[in-house]
């Protein structure tokens, strides 16, 4: 070990033997003779040793001296008065120094402060210390010279630990031109410098609250985090799907209210008679007060908003008034619903290809193992409740991962799949028995009661159906669920998707069957009267009485259940969650919801309200009541199936039956916009037809009617240009996993020939790896070769 002081190089000749050196020399430097300024001090010498109190010129300033205990192996000097800084030394000071050296007072008689300190001096323990630091230096300047995106670019690659890159960020801050500046012209570039450079940070750190603001405001954020670390991805695939809902009603509800429901509360028709009384049960049938609102159809004014109109009972038109308000109710309130549902076709056939190409893009799950094992982690999180929830998502990961390797290892013998396919087979005989055992029974009551007409003026009758319909949807899910228990399933995704096939068998049966009460039956009995409000209100009769019987079902097929199992039978076994029949119910009111668009064009609110509700409930039941599945599975395609069925069956079915609607059956003559038309399409001839006699300045509009919209090429058009966009993109999606799973090909040869050619003789090579297990073996055998 040798000390040397701080900023010089060691002598390279070798050191003699130690002897101090103290003087205490009259004269100054020749700075401090010109500034007049006295020296005072000591100095020592040992071998090469700087005078204590003399800053290094590394270190940029004096230090204060320290006291330091005696010491028999280290000398020390008188405290004499010495210069701040010494002056070189000189052949002739060293000769007139060398006399004293055999005079030199004793150890014990010097001050403790006058001792030379050890702080002045390093020690070399590590001879690249001072290359690191060359090294820092040369980075840091290299940092400084680039742009302060550039910079964060290059620090964010490096391969240095948090505190090292935080630490190198703070060196680089400095402004280049500080002390140019300050010398120059008095500090203005540095203080212009230092003063943009604060609001750069501040902007910066503005925007990254902001975004961390908007992230917390995200619906049920933190709930959805906790529903997926204790259940897993299966069920909060469910809860994501009620959120997916949830922007669609709101999308089409504000579409609605800007056309439709604004104008008409600003201009409201004259009522034709004295306004009922509520009594209450209106919030579960929907007569009564609510028949003559802007909750349904027959509210809506036929003519062209300009002043409070009344509605004459003959059918005759409204006149209005010169230079009023040129808004035809009518036209707004065909193609307000028409935008809605094209708006909504388009926002869901891209939901569902973006989910589809999230999905199946990487081919799932093959070599995710290792990654999440290895790189799920975020050491950003720092919240004690936050580190916890990401736990509890990464073991439920990895329970699904091996859950699904486990499937793949153990195939079934052919005696099990005959076993099997018969199973298969007379469940699938009984549940469609079901099916189609509740439709007739839902047909012949709905003819019961249109020959009973004395129990349809009762207003408490009018739930009878709707009662009947849901006890249906509930009961006979449970049957298909007993039979899938006893089916022998391998696989717990398979037999979700069983079950999501048969609810949607039994939900289409019953929605068919109603559609034709209502279009079919109901038109002819109620020709002379306003049908299309009944339509409606039967509708909102359907979603309310679905959420009664959804919150009935909840309370004692989850709540009761439990309370029976842990006191009476000393069970600590939860009910599972019932994903497939909670999905088809979501699917099944969001398509009444869309169904009943055209006759009531609140019913999305009533949806959203619904679906609020349905979220807590079933999020509070499900932390209560249920457990995690107990065969863990990983939903990767949940989302894209339940899009598809709503997609598919639902949308694309209640799109037809409002086809129907609007082309086919005569409007009623005595309420609504389409109160003296044939159909509720001849709307917009009408329109036409007033814009040819207006003049030539709006011919166009009658041509882009009469080409675009009446033509039905262009209709067919669209829809197989979205079936082709959807296509392009299944067919694109594939084309990237296959590419992918070449790369992880020649990514696992060529992992193969480097650890064959790095490894040492002797060692085994494995046939094959992927590219993490590449990653982790040569990590490890880099790191055994260190050691050795």
């Amino acid at each position: 070990m040798s000390l040397r002081p701080r900023g010089t190089r060691a002598a390279r000749s070798p050191a003699p033997t130690m002897k101090a050196k103290c003087t205490t020399p009259s004269t100054s430097s020749s700075k401090n003779r010109a500034s007049g300024r006295p020296r005072r001090g000591w100095s020592c010498s040992r071998g090469s040793r700087r005078p204590q109190g003399v800053a290094s010129r590394r270190s940029g300033g004096p230090r204060a001296p320290r006291a330091r205990p005696h010491s028999a192996s280290w000398p020390a000097c008188p405290a004499a008065p010495l210069a701040a800084a010494e002056a070189p030394s000189s052949p002739s000071t060293t000769a007139a120094l060398q006399p004293r050296r055999s005079s030199r007072p004793l150890l014990g008689n010097f001050v403790l402060s006058a001792r030379p300190s050890l702080r002045l001096y390093d020690l070399e323990l590590d001879p690249t210390a001072r290359e690191e630091e060359e090294k820092q230096s040369l980075l840091v300047k290299e940092l400084q010279s680039l742009a302060v995106a550039q910079r964060d670019h290059m620090l964010r690659g490096m391969p240095l630990s948090l505190a090292e890159k935080r630490s190198l960020r703070e060196k680089s801050r400095t402004p280049r031109g500080k002390w140019r500046g300050q010398q120059g012209s008095g500090g203005v570039c540095s203080c212009c410098g230092r003063l943009r450079y604060a609001c750069v940070l501040a902007l910066h750190s503005l925007g990254l609250a902001l975004l961390s603001g908007l992230q917390a405001l995200t619906p049920w954020r933190y709930a959805l985090k906790r529903i997926g670390g204790q259940f897993g991805s299966s069920v909060l695939s469910y809860f994501l799907f009620l959120k997916t809902l949830l922007a669609f009603n709101a999308l089409l509800q504000l579409l609605l209210v800007a056309f439709i429901v604004g104008p008409q509360v600003a201009f409201p028709p004259a009522l034709p008679g004295p306004a009922p009384i509520c009594t209450g049960l209106e919030l579960l049938t929907g007569a009564g007060c609510f028949t003559h609102t802007v909750m349904f159809y027959g509210h809506y004014s036929n003519a062209t908003l300009n002043q409070p109109c009344g509605s004459p009972l003959d059918g005759s038109q409204c006149t209005p008034r010169a230079g009023g308000l040129p808004y035809n109710m009518p036209l707004a309130y065909l193609y307000t619903v028409g935008a809605g549902f094209f708006i909504t076709c388009i926002t869901l056939v891209y939901s569902m290809a973006h989910s589809f190409g999230e999905s199946y893009r990487v081919g799932s799950t093959s070599g995710i193992h290792a990654i999440t094992v290895f790189c799920s982690w975020d050491y950003k999180v720092t919240q004690k409740r936050a580190s916890r929830l990401q736990q509890d998502n990464i073991r439920t990961r990895l329970k699904e991962l091996l859950a699904e390797w486990q499937l793949r290892q153990s195939p079934r013998s052919v005696c099990g799949r005959l076993r099997q396919a018969a199973a298969l087979g007379l469940a699938w005989l009984l549940c469609l028995g079901t099916a189609l055992g509740c439709a007739v029974a839902i047909h012949v009551f709905s003819e019961f009661l249109i020959q009973s007409p004395e129990a349809a003026g009762q207003e408490a009758a009018l739930l009878v159906l709707p009662l009947v319909v849901g006890l249906l949807n509930l009961g006979a899910p449970y049957l298909c669920r007993v039979l899938a228990a006893l089916e022998p399933h391998d696989s717990p995704v398979l037999e979700v998707y069983v079950a999501i096939c048969r609810n949607l068998i039994l939900k289409l049966a019953i929605l068919g069957t109603l559609c034709y009460h209502w279009l079919g039956r109901r038109v002819a009995v109620l020709q002379d009267q306003c049908w299309e409000d009944f339509v409606g209100q039967e509708l909102y009769r359907f979603l309310v009485m679905d959420f009664v019987l959804m919150l009935l079902d909840t309370l004692f097929g989850e709540l009761v259940w439990r309370i029976i199992s842990e006191k009476k039978l000393k069970r600590r076994r939860k009910p599972e969650f019932d994903i497939a029949r909670n999905v088809l119910e979501l699917i099944y009111g969001q398509t009444l919801t869309w169904l009943g668009v055209l006759f009531s064009p609140l019913l999305p609110a009533v949806q959203i309200i619904k679906l609020l509700l349905v979220f807590y409930v079933k999020k509070t039941s499900l932390l209560a009541n249920c457990q995690a599945p107990r065969r863990p599975w990983l939903a990767s395609h949940m989302s894209t199936i339940f899009l598809t069925l709503l997609c598919f069956p639902a949308f694309l079915g209640a799109a037809i039956f409002l086809c129907y609607a609007v082309w086919q059956v005569k409007p009623s003559s005595t309420c609504g916009p389409f109160r003296t038309l044939d159909s509720m399409y001849e709307a917009g001839r009408v329109w036409v037809r007033y814009l040819e006699a207006a003049g030539p300045r709006v011919s166009w509009l009658p041509w882009v009617h009469r080409y675009l919209v009446e033509n039905t090429f262009f209709v067919f058009l669209v829809s197989a240009l979205l079936l082709a966009v959807i296509y392009l993109n299944i067919q694109v999606v594939r084309g990237q996993r296959r590419v992918i799973c070449l790369l992880k090909e020649q990514i696992s040869n060529a992992c193969i020939l480097l650890l064959g050619s790095a490894l040492p003789p002797g060692f085994p090579v494995p046939s094959h790896c992927g590219l993490s297990s590449c990653r982790f073996l040569l990590w490890g055998w880099r790191g055994k070769t260190k050691s050795s």
